[in-house]
C-alpha cells in the first residue's frame, strides 16, 4: 500500500486543509486572473486536480485549448464564458463542462468572477488561439 500511495495513488488517511492557507498564483494566459491548487497529486489524489480561479474587474483568459477536460462550479461574480464559439452568461450556482481540446475564453462582467475547475491529473497545455484579424 505504501508504494501505490507514493505512486499518486491516494493517501488512506486522506487531507484536509484550508483554503485560505494556500497561495493564489497569477495565470500568466490571463488578466487579472490567478488560481490556487486545492487538491492535487502532491495530496495524493490520483485522479483528478481541485483548482479555484479568482478573476478580478477586466479580468479573464483569452480563446484557448487545454489538452484535458474541465469541469467547473461558478462560486461568485458573473462572467462571458464562450466554449466552442457559443457564448454563455454564467453566474453563481452554474455548471460548465468544457471538453479537452475545444476553444474557450472567460470574460468578466461582474468581479470578483470566482469558480472551482476540476481537471484530471494528466499532462496538459494551454494554447491561445491567435485572433483573426
Amino acid at each position: 500500500m505504501a508504494d501505490e500511495q507514493a505512486q499518486g495513488q491516494g493517501r488512506a488517511e486522506g487531507v484536509v486543509k484550508r483554503a485560505e492557507a494556500l497561495g493564489l498564483q497569477e495565470v500568466a494566459a490571463g488578466t487579472a486572473t490567478q488560481m490556487q491548487v486545492l487538491i492535487g497529486p502532491a495530496d495524493g489524489a490520483p485522479h483528478f486536480a481541485m483548482r479555484r480561479f479568482v478573476m478580478g474587474k477586466d479580468g479573464g483568459i483569452p480563446t484557448h485549448t487545454n489538452q484535458v477536460e474541465h469541469e467547473q462550479y461558478v462560486l461568485h461574480g458573473r462572467a462571458e464564458v464562450e466554449i466552442g464559439g457559443q457564448v454563455h452568461d454564467v453566474h453563481r450556482g452554474d455548471v460548465l463542462f468544457i471538453p479537452a481540446g475545444t476553444p474557450h475564453s472567460y470574460r468578466v462582467i461582474e468581479a470578483p468572477f470566482e469558480f472551482l475547475c476540476l481537471v484530471p491529473n494528466a499532462p496538459d497545455q494551454l494554447e491561445i488561439i491567435k485572433d483573426k484579424q
